[in-house]
């Protein structure tokens, strides 16, 4: 791996990063921060929108057994802004130069959400040697791309049900987003919850590429390589997905999601596909955190047996 310039910087008129440190990658300051010792070491990449401290309950606990690194993509969080929405392979080599810059050795388990699922697909595809594990909540997947179109009077209504919840986020997701992050320590919850109802816009910039760029990439982009891989499936109701699709709507895409990720799953020697009830897609690692730690664990001790 070509390792680019292990040099902390500053940020002058920015705020810095609640936790961690800003490396300088191909002339972009991005935000990493790193727990623990041993590996493989365990990376996060959050889902559209999100950012690394989404995952700090997780990120703690995995810390405790291996190093663990939660990080902020360019375009996300306490990272540089860049233009959204970018292909999974810019992303995968980004994230692939980070690393290096940290001096965070391969190989790496990748933790990934929704988005960042096919970001770490793609990471898996171009660099197969530095990838020793997957674990995926809730991936993109190209079978999303054969989903059924809700009709236009059904699309209409929901916009319209949501959209005085979208000019008022704060009222409306304020307590949503405290209730997910009521674990984390008092000087972090607030920083997370602020960030989120500031830049929930991210989300829609960056799957603004999905269906027409993203997930034909990683379908055309090869097998995964011969690695561990758990897959955990949120079969419960997304309350952050709930103001635009109906309960009955949900309920029948969870039950198509388990399909494509029993696919994907068997598409692997060791592959694996968890369901997990009573989760929902945006709060799997808040509500069943102890199933992602397990499942992390479980991939981490199989790769260990196979270097």
């Amino acid at each position: 791996m070509t390792h680019a310039a292990a040099t902390v910087l500053p940020r002058p008129g920015r705020r810095a990063p609640p936790i961690g440190a800003l490396y300088d990658v191909v002339g972009l300051r991005l935000a990493l921060h790193r727990s623990g010792d041993g590996g493989p070491a365990v990376v996060f990449l959050p889902g559209a929108g999100l950012v690394g401290l989404d995952f700090l309950n997780v990120h703690q606990k995995v810390a405790r057994f291996t190093t663990s690194v939660i990080y902020d993509r360019a375009g996300t969080g306490w990272s540089d802004p860049v233009r959204l929405p970018r292909t999974a392979a810019d992303v995968a080599k980004e994230l692939r130069d980070l690393l290096g810059a940290a001096r965070v050795a391969p190989p790496y388990l990748l933790v990934s959400h929704s988005l960042g699922g096919a970001y770490a697909r793609r990471y898996a595809q171009l660099y197969p040697d530095e990838t020793a594990g997957l674990v995926f909540l809730d991936p993109a997947h190209e079978g999303y791309l054969s989903e059924p179109k809700r009709e236009f009077g059904e699309q209409a209504r929901l916009a319209l049900t949501a959209l005085p919840k979208l000019l008022n986020a704060r009222k409306f997701y304020g307590p949503m987003f405290q209730k997910m992050f009521a674990a984390w320590p008092d000087g972090l919850r607030q920083v997370v919850v602020d960030y989120h109802l500031s830049a929930w816009s991210k989300t829609l910039a960056e799957t603004k590429n999905l269906q027409s760029e993203v997930l034909k990439e990683i379908a055309g982009g090869g097998p995964l390589p011969d690695i561990p891989l758990i897959i955990l499936t949120a079969m419960g109701i997304d309350p952050f997905m709930a103001p635009f699709m109906s309960s009955d709507a949900l309920r029948a895409s969870n039950v198509r999601k388990a399909g494509y990720y029993d696919s994907l799953a068997s598409s692997a020697p060791l592959g694996e596909n968890w369901l997990i009830d009573g989760a929902g897609h945006s709060t799997l690692h808040t509500d069943r955190p102890d199933l992602v730690v397990a499942a992390v664990r479980r991939v981490a001790d199989i790769a260990r047996t196979r270097t």
